[in-house]
Order: structure tokens, then C-alpha cells, then sequence
């Protein structure tokens, strides 16, 4: 039953991570683009203000639940999960120190006027944006990986898990074991 919140878990906070990031590059991006300069920051501006905490907890919840995977499975799943935790927390670290840097600075114009480099600014921020947008969808597609390997995937996960969940599966593990006096 962990395991099966877990995957849960994991790819629906991914696939919704992927989701708001794939938006922003699909449909964002090109509009960002499309509308003049000062509407954009204003408008850019007040999206971080409203992403912010929304998007910290669908990275938080996608690296901690596909790290969780990590630990309960082994093998091919354990490695699947484990790199889909490490693409989750790329896609935190680029936000971190690509993004949002680039976010202050663009919210600093909105309030005044962009430098004459803006231009430079805006295209590092797109890059950064397809960077973790691409590390979120490697991830999101791992797990899905992992999810729908069929028994191999499950069965390497359901191993890994101790003698607590037994108990529930007694029916199907066949007789118990002999104990020794």
C-alpha cells in the first residue's frame, strides 16, 4: 500500500510539475514574446508572485515521493526512481539559481525600465525554462516507466518492502515458512 501512494504520488506531483512547466514553455513563452515589453514584466512579475508557492511544493513533492520509491525498491526500479528523484531536485536547482535570479531582476524592471541587455536576460530565462521543463518530463516519463513496467516493476518494488505489509498478502504467498524449535 505504501508503495502504491508513493507511485501515486510521485506521478501526479511530476506529471502536475511537467504540466505547469510545459504550459509555460508551450503557451507562456511564445505570448511572453508576442506582447510588448512592458506588459510582459508586469504580467511576468505577477506570475512568479502566484507560481511560487505552487511550484515549490509540486518540485518538493516530485523529488521527495520519487526518492521514496528509491528507497523502498531495488534493481531497475530502485535506478529508475532514484534518477527521476535527481531530475526533480535538476528541476528545483535550475529554478533556484537560473530562474528565479533572472525573476528578481525582471520585477526590479517592472517597477522602473529594462537595461539595454534585457534582451540577453529574457533569452538566459527561456533557456533555463526549457532546461528544468525538460528535466520535470524525463523524470515524469521514468516513473511512468517505472508504474506501468507491468510485475516487473512492481514485483521489484513489493520485494523490497519488509515483513510489515506480509500480513496482507498472506493469501497469495502460499504456506508459511517451517520454523525451526
Amino acid at each position: 500500500m505504501r508503495v502504491r501512494i508513493a507511485q501515486a504520488v510521485a506521478l501526479l506531483s511530476t506529471g502536475l510539475l511537467t504540466g505547469a512547466f510545459g504550459y509555460g514553455a508551450a503557451n507562456l513563452v511564445p505570448t511572453f514574446r508576442a506582447v510588448p515589453l512592458d506588459m510582459r514584466l508586469d504580467f511576468h512579475t505577477q506570475l512568479m508572485t502566484m507560481n511560487g508557492i505552487t511550484m515549490q511544493t509540486a518540485m518538493a513533492l516530485s523529488f521527495l515521493s520519487s526518492l521514496t520509491l528509491a528507497v523502498l525498491a531495488r534493481g531497475r526500479a530502485r535506478l529508475l526512481a532514484g534518477v527521476a528523484a535527481l531530475l526533480a531536485l535538476a528541476s528545483f536547482l535550475i529554478t533556484r539559481f537560473g530562474n528565479v535570479p533572472i525573476n528578481g531582476r525582471i520585477k526590479e524592471w517592472a517597477a522602473s525600465s529594462a537595461p539595454a541587455d534585457y534582451a540577453e536576460f529574457l533569452h538566459r530565462w527561456e533557456l533555463f525554462n526549457l532546461a528544468r521543463t525538460s528535466t520535470a518530463l524525463l523524470a515524469f516519463v521514468l516513473l511512468i516507466a517505472l508504474v506501468v513496467s507491468g510485475p516487473r516493476g512492481e514485483d521489484a518494488i513489493t520485494d523490497a518492502i519488509t515483513d510489515t505489509d506480509a500480513g496482507a498478502d498472506a493469501d497469495h504467498a502460499g504456506p508459511p515458512a517451517r520454523r525451526r524449535p
